[in-house]
């Protein structure tokens, strides 16, 4: 058997130890346990299905063929499933490539503003919005976490949370779509402060990180340091006058997280955690990814912020992903959340950089 056949061989018994698993109703416990079930079932399945249809199609290939002696309408068959066979197997091929092992989760992402002042944050306003859309579109729930606004109406910081509903099909969840999105946006427009009418160049920085649960990533709340304190609005205001802002720094590491949005104390410690956890889990990958020398042509695990990945020119309506070198004139649609082609070009190129690799990052 080659390697190939070996990894269908393993998969499909997976499959079918899944398929007993889902039927076990003990399994339904623990929803945490199920949810990683039914997302490792879903990924597998159309692997499984396309490895029968495969099968199937042999088969009745071959029945055609011996038809075919007697009766020649059947040879006309037969030519259908000889064509159909090389599709299905080229497919099941494309399938079989070892995908990224976070594709079927949820995400975490921020949006901060960065170099430009307030047409930063008016710009890191705009993307959250303009991925707000794309995500209704989509069907996804939307958690705020973090909404800290500037003066003007944008966004100085923000986290929000994006999960599927229900179990993803076929494995693909929000990361795998929206995995690309980490690293420096760039704008290039006359901002509203501009009185001259001069284009002006400012920049955001989006980060991206798989949710993590606690079977990821094990937090133990020993190390970690929690602060509270009264949260602020625009220009540093006090818009509570309590102390439910919450602030946690992971002290072996020192990341830290701060959460302000809700009104309860206990809320925004939760929300802290999730971020925390997910910033935690992102940061143990990368050091993995980098001992191991793992290379990625696309993925940016841990959403440097150094690294400038698309740009957005409102003059030509014009965006450049410098990535892959795409470029649409049809930044005003995008900014309305049509990210598919953008994000289709991008999961297009990590597919065949990852079949010409042939293995896993």
């Amino acid at each position: 058997m080659t390697a190939a056949d070996n990894r269908l061989a393993s998969l499909l018994a997976e499959f079918q130890d899944l398929e007993v698993q889902m039927g076990d109703p003990a399994l339904h416990a623990d929803q945490a346990q199920a949810r990683r079930v039914g997302r490792r079932y879903a990924e597998l399945s159309p692997i499984s299905k396309t490895a029968a249809d495969i099968a199937s199609a042999k088969d009745d290939l071959e029945t055609a063929e011996e038809l075919a002696k007697e009766d020649s309408d059947f040879a006309e068959e037969a030519d259908r499933l000889r064509e159909r066979i090389p599709e299905l197997e080229e497919k099941l091929a494309e399938l079989l490539v070892p995908r990224d092992p976070d594709d079927s989760k949820d995400v975490i992402i921020e949006i901060k503003a960065g170099a430009g002042g307030e047409e930063s944050g008016l710009f890191a306003g705009d993307l959250m919005r303009m991925y707000l859309r794309y995500f209704e579109r989509q069907g996804w729930a939307v958690e705020t976490l973090e909404m800290v606004p500037t003066d003007l109406g944008g966004i100085k910081d923000s986290s929000i949370a994006v999960r599927t509903k229900g179990t993803p099909e076929g494995g693909n969840g929000v990361w795998s779509r929206m995995k690309f999105e980490g690293g420096v946006h760039r704008v290039q427009r006359v901002p509203v402060t501009e009185s001259q009418g001069r284009v002006h160049t400012s920049a955001a920085a989006v980060t991206v990180m798989p949710e993590a649960e606690e079977v990821d990533f094990e937090l133990n709340m020993n190390d970690v340091r929690v602060d509270v304190y009264r949260s602020s609005g625009p220009g540093g205001q006090s818009v509570n006058t309590t102390d439910s802002a919450v602030r946690l720094t992971h002290v072996p590491t020192g990341v830290v997280v701060t959460s302000q949005n809700e009104k309860s104390q206990l809320q925004n410690k939760e929300a802290a955690i999730k971020v925390l956890r997910a910033r935690l889990l992102a940061k143990q990958q990368e050091e993995a990814a980098a001992a191991a020398g793992a290379a990625r042509l696309l993925q940016v695990r841990t959403a440097d912020r150094s690294e400038r990945i698309r740009t957005y020119n409102f003059p030509q309506n014009r965006l450049t992903d410098h990535r892959v070198g795409y470029t649409a004139y049809n930044l005003d649609q995008v900014m309305d959340g049509a990210l598919d082609e953008t994000l289709d070009a991008l999961a297009a190129a990590d597919r065949a950089e990852r079949m010409a690799r042939g293995s896993d990052d």
